[in-house]
């Protein structure tokens, strides 16, 4: 019936084929948008979501960096619900900046260009994340097409800066350096787009109602800067191989942490990432210093402080051991988040991921990714995480790694997430009614 909640879903994803995601979705793949610099996508995803029902926005962050939103106005004081996604790409797409970091070389699935096999779609951030800000565009545009009146606001929001970055050298506008860790959604929520819900769109085939948050720590590695000439003759002490035996004990002691730490849905995971020191120019000399970089997750039950605390007494000990007097200091913070799991949007996107499923729904256990979700829930939103499975074989059907995986997209996938979108959009609605 035209009237029901079937006949209403029904209205909607009959505009929603196989041309459409496939368009989307190759569309936006092709427009490169690395950490600040991603205007050029946010133009692009503004322009072809241009409708008579919606109104849509590019809000610069500054020249080069900026989110797009499109909205589809409510017809009376119903509560509104934001659709949200990041545009940004895990790595950059060029070789200056990838290259050897990410691959040996710059491979066809990591640069801004569309590749298609019958429903699977290779390019850089197909899957993730401009796979899934694909589906809410087009979830936002089969609710517009289809003529069907909502009580309040839908925002579809597409976020800048949702990758865990800091400023990538020679991209976006000079001297920026805050134009990752979720500046965008900041942006977006504070400039005129909280919502009453948000449902965010990430991988991962399950419906999350928390996340992990994540710290950053720098690890000082003390040396001694000599000449190779005089190892022999002056006192000795190279920093590198000493960091060396520091990153060993410390990715043990991740471990450890990690099963610590769990709880509830969450294994909070940790690792050293980078290392930096030394004089390139000149191979002669042992560096004073090392770096060592560290990514450690969170739990609810924990805080960026408590976290640095307990990985600076680890590191203590570590010296200790070896002998050195090692110093931690924190270098960016963002904390788990939980929304309750009775709260309408989680059980919304539960019920929408069920009937889709044709399953229960049983929450993904040990999880560690964090999403721009964290910054929607910290500004007072009730978030839910809901996305797409990873696709488990290449175009050849070669194995797919953690960087093939972030590159494909399967269009079959891509319209169950849209209906899943769809289904708790108009759910969240009639909850209203009732």
């Amino acid at each position: 019936m035209p009237g029901s909640a079937e006949g209403r879903l029904a209205q909607v994803m009959a505009g929603v084929d196989r041309e459409l995601l496939l368009d989307t979705v190759t569309g936006i793949v092709g427009v490169p948008s690395p950490t600040g610099a991603e205007a050029a996508v946010a133009q692009w995803i503004s322009a072809t979501m241009s409708h008579p029902r919606l109104r849509t926005q590019v809000q610069h962050l500054d020249e080069l960096q900026a989110n797009a939103v499109a909205v589809l106005p409510g017809t009376g004081n119903g509560e509104s619900v934001l659709l949200y996604a990041p545009i940004d790409t895990f790595t950059a797409g060029v070789a200056e900046l990838d290259v050897p970091w990410a691959a040996p070389d710059l491979r066809p699935d990591m640069v801004a260009q569309a590749v298609v096999a019958g429903d699977l779609v290779q390019g850089l951030g197909a899957g993730n994340p401009k796979g899934h800000a694909a589906c809410v565009m087009v979830a936002l545009r089969a609710l517009a097409e289809s003529g069907i009146e909502l009580a309040g606001d839908v925002v579809a929001g597409f976020g800048a800066g949702g990758m865990p970055s800091f400023a990538v050298a020679g991209v976006g506008v000079p001297g920026r350096e805050n134009t990752g860790h979720g500046v965008g959604a900041t942006f977006l929520v504070e400039r005129g787009f909280t919502t009453d819900h948000a449902i965010i769109a990430k991988p991962g085939w399950n419906v999350s109602h928390e996340e992990v948050g994540l710290v950053w720590l720098d690890v000082l590695v003390p040396g001694i800067h000599t000449y190779v000439g005089s190892r022999h003759r002056l006192p000795y002490s190279n920093a590198i191989a000493v960091a060396g035996k520091v990153t060993e004990r410390l990715e043990s002691w991740l471990e450890e942490y990690a099963a610590r730490h769990e709880h509830s849905t969450m294994r909070p995971q940790g690792i050293v990432s980078s290392v930096a020191g030394g004089f390139e120019r000149l191979a002669a000399a042992t560096t004073a210093a090392v770096r060592l970089r560290l990514d450690v997750r969170l739990t609810t039950r924990q805080t960026p402080a408590q976290v640095t605390r307990e990985v600076r007494d680890a590191v203590t000990q570590i010296g200790r051991e070896l002998g050195v007097e090692l110093a931690v200091r924190q270098v960016a913070a963002i904390p788990a988040t939980h929304t309750s799991p009775e709260s309408p949007v989680i059980t919304s996107t539960v019920a929408a991921w069920e009937a889709v499923a044709g399953h229960p729904h049983q929450p993904i256990l040990e999880n560690s990714g964090a999403t721009d979700a964290n910054i929607l829930r910290m500004r007072g939103i009730p978030t839910a995480r809901v996305g797409m499975p990873k696709v488990m074989a290449g175009l050849s059907g070669e194995p797919v790694d953690f960087t093939l995986g972030m590159n494909l997209i399967d269009l079959g996938e891509a319209r169950k997430l849209v209906e899943i979108l769809v289904r708790a959009v108009l759910d969240l609605d009639a909850r209203r009614r009732r």
